[in-house]
């Protein structure tokens, strides 16, 4: 059995070798042994945070305990094609949040997609397009007619038609993921498309479709990490929020006008960064969040509210390591994942010529 190589999440001021290999076992201590990933142990489990913690463990070479992850949702996955908001521990009997939030449920084709492209495995595809194909259903019943998603479902059945654009942001990123498993199973989804392309000129194009979070900062980078926004309208969308979220040498902050950076955001601006060619900027953020860096565990705190000079909340989270290494993989040049959050091997004109 060979060590997986993992030179790409070496950067410096960010992660020596010893430090990515603690965080990557930070993860997997965590991990439960039917592949459930919590955000802490005894804390719950919620389905993007998961996949985006398989994600780091496939960018770190551990495809293995990657696969146990989908696996877990393959087997909890609900008979709408959903899973609910919540479970204690990763327990699937134990809901604590009956929801079923769209971004959270289309989020598995990201992970399903950079799997593949991590491992090159046709039998992982094959064995979750069930999964995905029933997933992106679930998903596209909530798409309103000016193309946005609608948040969520309720447990009662009810469908919340209001839609956040950080959410409706990480579904098209998911679709365009879904369409490409599609392709490449040979299986075309012309529908799928059609809904892509009107949720991305929902995201360009009409702001007033979505509930007003102007504050918080995924509002502002998530149209750019999600790939609805490239080329120059992305640099400017960076740049015209920078100085409005951006704290020099902390972070970047959760929401406006709160004194709080938070590790999670900051490493998926340093991602969207990359995403548009703005990588020393993307160093830059990363090397910033270091003084949320647990030394015994190798994992990150959440936040950090620095008027107080206070780490809070007081948890390591996997899903803030997991963007963390997502990011430091973009930027050392690890294929799958540049090909996932750079757009290579991703449908793109998806959009029609005329929209209203």
């Amino acid at each position: 059995m060979t060590t997986p190589r993992t030179d790409h999440l070496v950067l410096p001021g960010v992660l020596t070798a010893e430090q990515a290999a603690a965080t990557v076992r930070g993860i997997l201590a965590v991990q439960r042994e039917d592949g459930a990933i919590p955000w802490f142990r005894g804390h719950h489990l919620d389905p993007w945070d998961h996949v985006e913690a398989a994600m780091a463990l496939d960018a770190a070479g551990e495809h293995t305990a990657a696969e146990r992850a989908y696996a877990w949702l393959a087997r909890h996955q609900n008979g709408d094609g959903s899973w609910y908001a919540a479970y204690t521990d990763g327990d699937p009997e134990a809901v604590t949040d009956r929801g079923r939030e769209t971004n959270f449920v289309a989020y598995v084709a990201v992970g399903v997609w950079h799997h593949y492209l991590a491992t090159g495995d046709d039998t992982f595809l094959d064995r979750m397009w069930p999964t995905v194909y029933a997933a992106v259903e679930f998903v596209l019943l909530l798409q309103q007619t000016g193309g946005q998603i609608g948040w969520k479902r309720e447990d009662d059945g009810t469908a919340t038609a209001d839609a956040l654009l950080t959410g409706s942001s990480s579904i098209h990123h998911a679709l365009r993921c879904a369409l490409a498993v599609a392709e490449q199973r040979e299986e075309p989804q012309p529908d799928w498309e059609v809904a892509a392309g009107a949720l991305r000129h929902a995201i360009r194009r009409h702001p007033e479709r979505f509930l007003d979070k102007d504050r918080y900062s995924m509002d502002w980078y998530y149209p750019v990490l999600g790939g609805a926004l490239t080329g120059a309208e992305a640099k400017e969308r960076i740049e015209a929020d920078w100085d409005r979220f951006v704290v020099p040498g902390l972070g970047v902050r959760c929401v406006v006008p709160n004194p709080w950076v938070t590790g999670g955001e900051s490493a998926e601006l340093a991602l969207a960064l990359w995403a548009v060619g703005e990588s020393d900027r993307a160093l830059e953020i990363l090397q910033s969040i270091q003084h949320l860096r647990d030394p015994e565990t190798g994992l990150y705190w959440t936040g950090y509210v620095f008027e107080d000079q206070v780490i809070w909340p007081r948890e390591l989270t996997t899903w803030t390591a997991g963007s963390l290494l997502l990011a430091v993989a973009a930027l050392g040049g690890h294929e799958p994942t540049c090909a996932v959050f750079g757009g290579e091997r991703l449908p793109v004109g998806l959009e029609p010529d005329c929209c209203g």
